[in-house]
């Protein structure tokens, strides 16, 4: 919650987007323990979505903002339970397809915003 705040605050920064991203995707990595699962769903319920959506389009040209937005994405999205399902259809609502998409033609030298944005779709 506290990444979530800090993005939230402070869009237009990149570094705060990078760096909240990253925080956003290693907390909710893991989908084995119900206690990984509960902190991708309150990241998910504090706007976190919204707000990886909103960095990656706030920060196209940035490849550690798409990087990390695209880890974040996809770790808050795994599940495959009905909230994890919730959670991708949530990322798709705001807009997650096509700021996965537009990481990926954006940074088409980068391998690693190749693989987290074809992860994430």
């Amino acid at each position: 919650e506290v990444a979530v705040a800090a993005m939230l605050a402070h869009p237009q920064v990149a570094h705060v987007q990078e760096y909240g991203c990253w925080a956003v995707a290693c907390v909710c990595v893991g989908t084995d323990d119900a206690a990984a699962l509960a902190r991708m769903q309150r990241t998910a319920d504090a706007g976190g979505i919204e707000l990886i959506v909103a960095a990656l389009q706030a920060h196209p040209q940035v490849a550690v903002v798409q990087l990390g937005g695209c880890m974040a994405m996809g770790s808050v999205c795994s599940g495959t339970d009905a909230a994890g399902l919730a959670r991708r259809q949530r990322a798709a609502d705001a807009g997650g397809i096509e700021v996965a998409v537009a990481a990926l033609q954006a940074h088409p030298q980068v391998a690693e915003v190749q693989a987290e944005g074809c992860r994430v779709l």
